[in-house]
């Protein structure tokens, strides 16, 4: 049966659909039919109604109890002659009974590969590969209590809608995206990290659940809610974009929230051997035999206050501006003293770089490392347990996202930091500031030996620190605000988009008369009479001398 469980399909010919996110349906790619997102959760409803009613009738031919846990609330299913006395999940006692049927047990399964023995020789490997490690030594001696558990899971496939935003700015972007067969944990005694370090799962393997896969195993029960599930799917949705935003957006300061009413959702049993007492805790993966293991100690990390960021780079600044013009041959005093001079504004400035006072207080956080047995795999060839060829990743799709561009909505790529749009900026902060002198060496007929820089002090003076700070502030925000827009044609290539704008005779017109209103209407006319006549002096001064 395999990955047919998830697949959609077209309801003219039959042949499996591919979901196309610029039109939000799915298509078939032999006659050309197409399903609605809402059929497409219709089918997979009657299918689960269908398999739940097969899977009543197979648990009427088997004997089976369950146990619950008086200490986490973990509920294990297993055969009813079995000696199961302590929870594998936190030691505690189990309260026995009689199994029930449930009706939501999951329909589907991927069936153990491997062999309890089998197991316990991963485990026994990688102990050996990390004999230094503490949790190699301490896990060796209790790998005999490792135990096979079928753990519930919630399969998604589907489409999903998403929204990114960067620290910098207030502006959205949604895009749309398609999520290929994404497991997500329904355990809460669990830990999610380690079970997802032995992911992922050949889903060639997945089967139509039956009792008899009950055999020498144990399934446990979700405990999780509805939204618990679907928080937990949405967030790992969001982090497996993440490196793809992050790459985008040219910074890891991005917030993603994912909605994905419109996927698919079928739970699911995976095949686990799990461990765990105290610090101790280890999985197995029972179809490819990744080997994941959780750190006993916490690693602790230590993020610094945008204060002390700010302070450390001032210093490292102010200390650069000394030593260059001490080694010039500066008097020290005097090199101090404008190094000093200095470091007022470079304090201006990096406190607007730095200041993000709401999100970057500084912190002492913890996490606990996972450790795994690599990317290599195992699977089943003639009854042999040997390694697979090819590498199991995960497959994400690429974000696309949709703009509305000249009266039609179309798929675009943005481009928000990129190295020409940087030096423009420090090209224009460059010309700003350096503009009276710019336009002296035109009136002087660029006459280098007449220029005198001092008439422009006081165009210095506002220019140097403002300019900086401005450009820092808000043409950096403006890069997100405005990105460069490129439209992606149906063979793959990209042409950068470029908004039509008009000049009209009433645009002009209106522009002309604010700028005359200035010009003429007191008291801002006596402003800006001033301003023009101080700026045309100081390009005169600086032209040609006092």
């Amino acid at each position: 049966m395999g990955k047919k469980i998830l697949n959609i399909h077209c309801p003219q010919c039959g042949a499996p659909a591919n979901f196309d996110i610029v039109h939000q349906v799915y298509e078939c790619g032999y006659c050309g039919g197409t399903v609605k997102v809402e059929a497409a959760l219709e089918e997979k409803k009657d299918y689960r109604n269908a398999q739940q009613k097969k899977m009543k009738k197979s648990a009427e031919a088997f004997s089976l109890e369950s146990a619950s846990c008086s200490g986490c609330g973990a509920t294990i299913v297993f055969e009813e002659n079995e000696a199961l006395s302590k929870c594998a999940f936190c030691g505690r006692s189990l309260v026995r009974k009689e199994y029930l049927y449930e009706a939501g047990l999951p329909e589907s399964v991927i069936p153990f590969r491997l062999a309890k023995a089998e197991a316990q020789q991963r485990l026994e490997e990688w102990c050996d590969r990390n004999r230094r490690k503490k949790e190699a030594q301490h896990l060796r001696g209790m790998i005999p209590e490792l135990k096979g558990f079928y753990l519930p899971y919630e399969m998604v496939r589907g489409p999903v809608h998403c929204r990114v935003s960067c620290g910098r700015t207030a502006k959205v972007y949604g895009f749309d995206g398609f999520v290929n067969d994404e497991f997500v944990n329904g355990s809460k005694q669990l830990d999610n990290l380690l079970l997802d370090a032995m992911e992922p799962f050949d889903l060639d393997g997945l089967e139509a659940f039956d009792f008899a896969y009950v055999a020498g195993q144990h399934v446990k029960i979700t405990d999780i809610s509805n939204a618990e599930a679907e928080r937990r799917m949405t967030e790992e949705i969001s982090e497996n974009y993440r490196p793809q935003l992050e790459k985008m957006w040219g910074t890891k300061a991005i917030k993603v929230d994912t909605e994905g009413k419109s996927a698919v959702r079928l739970p699911v049993l995976l095949p686990v051997y799990y461990i765990s007492s105290g610090d101790i805790c280890a999985a197995v993966n029972g179809q490819t035999g990744k080997v994941s293991v959780r750190a006993e100690k916490k690693t602790y990390y230590v993020t610094l206050p945008w204060w002390l960021k700010a302070m450390v780079t001032l210093l490292s600044a102010v200390g650069a501006t000394f030593s260059a013009m001490a080694l010039s041959g500066m008097d020290r005093g005097e090199s101090l003293g404008i190094a000093g001079m200095l470091g007022i504004f470079y304090l201006i400035v990096y406190l607007c770089m730095l200041g993000d006072f709401a999100n970057n207080r500084g912190e002492i956080g913890s996490y606990r490392k996972i450790f795994t047995s690599g990317e290599r795999t195992f699977r089943r060839d003639g009854g042999k347990l040997v390694l697979r060829e090819e590498i199991l990743e995960r497959k994400v799709a690429r974000p696309v996202f949709l703009r509305e561009l000249d009266g039609r909505v179309q798929p675009v790529i943005y481009l928000f930091k990129s190295p020409k749009r940087m030096m423009g900026i420090a090209l224009l902060s460059f010309t700003v500031i350096f503009l009276p002198a710019i336009i002296a060496l035109f009136l002087n007929g660029f006459d280098f030996a007449r220029l005198t820089l001092g008439g422009s002090a006081v165009w210095f003076c506002v220019a140097v620190p403002v300019v900086p700070i401005y450009f820092v502030v808000f043409g950096i925000a403006r890069l997100y605000d405005t990105p460069w827009i490129y439209t992606l044609a149906e063979d793959g290539g990209k042409k950068r988009y470029r908004k039509k704008t008009e000049i009209t005779w009433k645009k002009a017109a209106s522009g002309l008369s604010a700028f005359l209103l200035l010009l003429v209407k007191p008291p801002f006319c006596l402003a800006a009479w001033f301003g023009i006549a101080s700026f045309c002096v100081m390009c005169y001064l600086t032209a040609f001398g006092f």
